[in-house]
């Protein structure tokens, strides 16, 4: 099928407040995992995350718009913004273009700002704009608006495989000649003290740092942001002359149709299988993978033989790593940050590396590029999301012709 230009890179994580720092940040091999703020820590087992820190909504938006938006919305609009500023887009373009923004969560911060008044504070009413704040589809309403987008626009919730299928939607769209220019990516903040004790009762998480692939790994790190890319077809970004940073030559997506947290290797393979053949290539031309890489027990195993099962031999060869363990699992948004990753890693021929990594667990027996970078040519990778409820979606990248 026809390779899908990426014209365009936004992203707010808690590595920094734009694709540059993001990236800075993951090829010097440096974590954000931090201990947790603005929660009651007494009332939580929850210690450590992957945040935000140094946002302030009033530099982004006006006072009277900013009780209008839910904080994944707020992180939705910035990478929007610097997504479509990157790329050089008109008045025109925006108007007709499409946006596709995947989220796992939605407006929990609003779910619990509403739950609080009702049941802690007694009171009887709640903001009037609880509701457009906090639906599901807020942040793609919310980008539209701010945008002048007026083409196909919606949400996607496949939770940790939100961005990624949200991707793989705009590609889609393009390649059927629905639109010519596409937003897509994904926003999550799931730092609320409702879902974090949900998250706790999952017992998933670490209590100390996001180890994946590693022997002592304990589980996950959340974290938050959001990330955002302009997908164009070849023909209409050479015909602007916009710059292209790397393309999408091809979309897998499966379902395990399995147990709604325990991952299949059947299931991912099945993804990455589907990815490699409508990109029309060989496992062997792949040269890295951006894996889920979530630092749980059954995940890094599970991939692990995966990338076996597809890659054969060559998973020998391969260079692999998660960067979830610098940016924390961002849920919804992990596959857009870890997309500018894969991007970025092949614009500059530097792999960015598995952090925290200690020595490989059982069954985990890949080059996982442990704590350091490496310099290596990079032409085409994968870039992996497989989500709870078994709901898998990856994508193959490769360098810019142009590069």
């Amino acid at each position: 099928m026809d390779a899908v230009a990426i014209t365009g890179l936004g992203c707010l994580s808690p590595l920094g407040s734009d694709p540059d720092q993001h990236w800075a940040a993951l090829r010097q091999g440096f974590s954000a995992i931090a201990p947790l703020i603005g929660q009651d820590s007494n009332t939580l087992k929850v210690h450590v995350a992957a945040q935000v820190t140094e946002f302030e909504p009033g530099a982004h938006f006006p006072s009277a718009q900013i009780g209008l938006l839910d904080r994944h919305s707020q992180f939705a609009l910035v990478a929007a913004r610097q997504a479509v500023t990157d790329a050089g887009l008109d008045e025109a373009t925006l108007s007709g273009m499409a946006a596709v923004v995947g989220t796992g969560c939605g407006g929990k911060e609003t779910d619990e700002i509403t739950y609080q008044r009702l049941y802690r504070e007694g009171k009887n009413r709640v903001h009037p704009f609880t509701i457009p704040r906090g639906m599901p589809s807020a942040a793609s309403s919310q980008v539209t608006m701010d945008l002048g987008i007026q083409g196909p626009a919606f949400t996607v919730a496949s939770a940790c495989a939100s961005s990624n299928h949200a991707i793989a939607q705009a590609v889609l769209m393009i390649r059927a000649g629905l639109v010519n220019v596409a937003l897509a990516g994904g926003t999550d903040a799931p730092f609320t003290h409702g879902l974090l004790k949900s998250w706790e009762a999952l017992r998933v998480l670490a209590p100390d740092t996001c180890r994946p692939f590693s022997a002592n790994r304990k589980g996950l790190v959340l974290g938050e942001g959001a990330g955002m890319v302009v997908l164009e077809s070849l023909e209409h970004a050479r015909r602007r002359g916009a710059h292209v940073h790397a393309l999408i030559s091809g979309v897998g997506m499966s379902a395990d149709a399995g147990h709604i947290t325990d991952p299949s290797v059947d299931g991912a393979a099945r993804a990455m299988t589907a990815a490699l053949k409508d990109a029309g290539c060989t496992p062997d031309q792949i040269d890295y993978i951006n894996a889920h890489g979530t630092g749980t027990l059954h995940n890094d195993i599970t991939e692990t033989q995966a990338i076996h099962q597809v890659f054969g031999e060559h998973a020998g060869h391969l260079k692999v790593s998660s960067t979830k363990s610098m940016h924390g699992h961002a849920l919804g948004a992990a596959g857009a940050m870890e997309l500018i990753a894969t991007v970025r890693a092949l614009q500059s021929g530097i792999l960015p590396p598995t952090a925290n990594f200690t020595t490989p667990g059982e069954g985990c027996d890949l080059d996982y590029i442990p704590n350091q970078a490496i310099e290596t040519p990079c032409r085409r990778a994968l870039s992996n999301s497989f989500a709870f409820g078994g709901l898998n979606a990856v994508l193959v990248v490769e360098r810019s012709p142009e590069s």
